[in-house]
């Protein structure tokens, strides 16, 4: 099982970031470079509460699927989206928010496991890790 945490502050409120962070449209502006969409479940606006998307995107040159269903939220604080289709065996991402006053701490916290036993931690280790980090980090540039 791999962890990435990752903590980024934004000058805005809570709310308006939590929101940001479940807005399929923003999403998809986010990471242009893969080409992803959203092809099934919410495919714009805001995903709430044991809602479902499927994305669609290129990774590693080839188009890959992957359906995720919000298992937790609590407004404006935290919420989860998991994987329930899709090509690792299992994936997690915890989406945690901290008010300051008008500045608002993120913190993606996403684990995973990867299919292949010791090819996969391989490959985990010298590639997907890396370039997970990468995709998780474009969204917080818009």
């Amino acid at each position: 099982m791999t962890t990435i945490q990752l903590k980024t502050t934004i000058q805005a409120p809570i709310e308006t970031v939590f929101n940001a962070s479940r807005d399929i449209d923003l999403h998809i502006n986010s990471v242009k470079r893969t080409k992803e969409k959203a092809i099934a479940g919410i495919t714009s606006g805001m995903i709430g509460f044991h809602e479902t998307v499927t994305w669609k995107g290129k990774h590693f040159g080839v188009y890959l699927t992957h359906q995720s269903k919000i298992t937790a939220f609590q407004y404006p604080t935290y919420f989860v989206d998991e994987m329930i289709k899709g090509h690792f065996c299992s994936f997690k991402h915890q989406h945690i928010f901290t008010s300051y006053g008008t500045t608002t701490e993120m913190i993606d916290l996403v684990t995973y496991k990867l299919p292949l036993a010791f090819l996969g931690r391989i490959l985990d280790y010298f590639i997907l890790k890396k370039y997970l980090i990468r995709f998780l980090s474009q969204g917080k540039s818009i």
